[in-house]
């Protein structure tokens, strides 16, 4: 049995606490907002995050740091991309340097463009942190239907001892050694599932839609080989299966969102209603920088950028796409 400590009570991390909770392990999940947290204990449930998914009462909640990560071997970091330099801040020195770490977010910091592994690598001066990936919506994990994903990191150690933490008959583990593809894979997905909902929300057909899915691909696996990856994790867990999965379900968040833009609503209006982060739209900027700084074309980021950040309509990004000069498949 492993103490594990969750940062992030948002509903991923409150599905893998269920998950690891399940597997025999003494979980504790840790929120910022004391009130939050209280609500949860009382209710028996994470309404905000995860709602109508009972929790056990051996399942730990806290808002304090210290009592959170007191004797963890295990640390799954499960903040927003936008939220997790600070709260890593917050728990410097406070963690094991014993301990094993897992990134579950899929992102980008914004300011240094750094993965999230990177980023708890820097910020608690520790390594390897690794990361886990791969298609699986928190409701559905927490609720016990089956999946599988992957964990990297570029100790095969850590990755093998993480496996043995989260595995179990309904949540099947992987393994990898490349931690860079498998976050750029959950990174980069979430703005071509941004595309994804557009093309559905304007009201294009199936075939629209897997041709896009298709060249998001593509995309995904050529700027992320520029920054180092295995082109081969791409058509894994991390990557196609990720992919397929966000752009082709009203569960995932990038995807509604794309759709909700797709039929004119303004964006402002959209995030206003949401608790929950759409993580595309956050990391496109990124995204589109990282393309830029490789030299590596990416059109459907920059489309979905422009739809995010500068006011594109939809059905200019559309014929920007379609507009762009014919070339081998290979070769686009």
């Amino acid at each position: 049995m492993a103490r594990v400590a969750v940062i992030g009570d948002g509903g991923w991390g409150t599905a893998l606490g269920l998950i690891l909770h399940r597997n025999g392990h003494d979980v504790r999940i840790w929120g910022p907002f004391p009130e939050g947290i209280r609500a949860i204990r009382e209710r028996g449930e994470n309404t905000d995050y995860l709602p109508g998914v009972p929790l056990p009462a051996g399942l730990h909640w806290t808002a304090d740091r210290d009592e959170a990560v007191a004797g963890a071997n295990v640390v799954v970091l499960a903040s927003p991309t936008k939220f997790m330099r600070p709260v890593l801040e917050s728990f410097r020195g406070r963690i094991s340097r014993s301990a094993l770490l897992v990134s579950v977010a899929k992102g980008f910091d914004a300011a240094t463009h750094q993965r999230m592994t990177q980023v708890a690598e820097s910020v608690l001066d520790c390594g390897p942190v690794a990361a886990l990936s791969g298609p699986s919506f928190a409701g559905e994990v927490a609720e016990g239907a089956p999946t599988a994903v992957v964990v990297a990191c570029r100790d095969h150690g850590v990755a093998v001892a993480l496996q043995n933490v989260f595995n179990n008959r309904r949540f099947r583990i992987y393994t990898s050694d490349d931690p860079t593809g498998v976050e750029l894979g959950g990174a980069l997905k979430n703005v071509i599932a941004v595309a994804a909902g557009v093309c559905s929300g304007i009201g294009f057909g199936h075939s629209a839609q897997a041709a896009l899915i298709t060249r998001g691909l593509a995309e995904m696996t050529r700027l992320g080989v520029a920054l180092g990856a295995n082109a081969v994790t791409f058509a894994g867990l991390s990557g196609m299966g990720d992919l397929v999965l966000t752009c082709t379900s009203r569960l995932s968040r990038n995807y509604s969102v794309g759709e909700r833009l797709g039929r004119g609503e303004k964006l402002d209006t959209i995030l206003g209603g949401m608790k929950q982060v759409a993580e595309g739209i956050v990391n496109c900027g990124t995204a589109r920088a990282l393309s830029r700084e490789t030299g590596v074309p990416a059109p459907i980021v920059e489309e979905v950028h422009a739809l995010v950040n500068e006011g594109k309509e939809p059905h200019e990004a559309v014929e920007s796409l379609l507009g762009r000069d014919p070339r081998p498949e290979r070769d686009a």
